[in-house]
């Protein structure tokens, strides 16, 4: 019988980590986070992760993983994930997966594919392309040549125009294409659920938290991960909440312009995070109209499992 997973996805400011951590403490299980910036270390504040208490409460992986400086892919985060989601269903434990980072639930659910030769020559020939021309540039690249998978990404997610650039160059066919004959087979049920919110509700979350974050020391976090003398031009740091910040510390931004591009920034995050996550019609849409809403929803996922 297939060990069962649940996932917990939705939007920036829905309740995942609300949610998550209840479940989680009613099934005595632990989380796997399936957030892209929580995985980095000193990155706190902006990126909402648990509370120091809710961490010693409840165990999670992958949040506090990293140094900010080190490259991580989603291929890894694949391998890891699904090696402890495996030793977690050997103890007889449901795993619960919560974030909002849509590549990193694929890579659970579906797989990866990340099989294709390397060709560093090639490689570094488009790297240079972009220092001297810009993200937009090698972008155009791939819309001449594979239209299909430049439609699934922006082109600030410029490592990911490479590599598709890359397997073009190596096989003659579009990564989208290739990912979708890759098939992965795991003993698991995947359950996926999302929390849906109405959009104005949802945009008043991200106000208020955003204005909790400043008020909680969101721009001295900032300041104390410059001063450990981290690159501010890091990937890690190109994130909405901590970009805006660092343009604010080095006089390109009033606060309150700061503050706003933080607002409208993470309004748009969570319009992406939800156009990508709609298109997968294996999620149960689980309706909030408020933050106590979540509480009724856990008997409703456990008696699905």
């Amino acid at each position: 019988m297939a060990g069962k997973v649940i996932l917990i996805v939705g939007p920036t400011c829905s309740g995942k980590t609300k949610l998550s951590l209840k479940l989680a403490e009613v099934l005595n299980t632990e989380i796997i986070s399936a957030d892209s910036r929580q995985i980095y270390k000193y990155l706190n504040i902006g990126t909402a992760k648990p509370s120091d208490e809710e961490l010693k409460t409840i165990k999670h992986h992958f949040i506090d993983y990293l140094e900010p400086d080190i490259d991580y892919n989603v291929s890894r985060y694949e391998k890891e994930s699904l090696q402890i989601i495996s030793e977690l269903i050997n103890n007889n434990k449901v795993p619960v997966v919560a974030g909002g980072s849509g590549l990193y639930i694929k890579a659970i659910v579906d797989g990866i594919f990340d099989t294709a030769d390397t060709d560093e020559e090639y490689r570094a020939y488009l790297k240079d392309m972009k220092d001297r021309y810009g993200n937009e540039y090698i972008y155009g690249m791939l819309e001449k040549i594979d239209p299909l998978s430049a439609r699934t990404m922006l082109p600030q997610n410029w490592k990911r125009v490479i590599r598709a650039l890359e397997v073009y160059h190596l096989t003659g066919k579009s990564i989208v294409e290739l990912q979708k004959e890759y098939i992965r087979k795991t003993d698991f049920e995947f359950l996926l659920f999302g929390l849906l919110w109405d959009r104005k509700r949802l945009y008043d979350n991200i106000e208020t938290r955003v204005d909790d974050m400043i008020e909680r020391g969101l721009i001295s976090e900032v300041e104390n991960i410059l001063s450990m003398g981290y690159n501010e031009k890091l990937n890690s740091l190109n994130t909405v909440g901590y970009k805006e910040i660092i343009n604010y510390l080095k006089g390109n931004l009033t606060l309150e312009e700061a503050i706003g591009l933080v607002k409208r920034n993470t309004r748009r995050y969570a319009k992406r995070q939800m156009t990508w996550f709609r298109k997968d019609e294996r999620i149960e849409w689980l309706n909030v109209e408020k933050n106590e809403d979540i509480d009724r929803h856990i008997n409703y996922i456990l008696s699905k499992i």
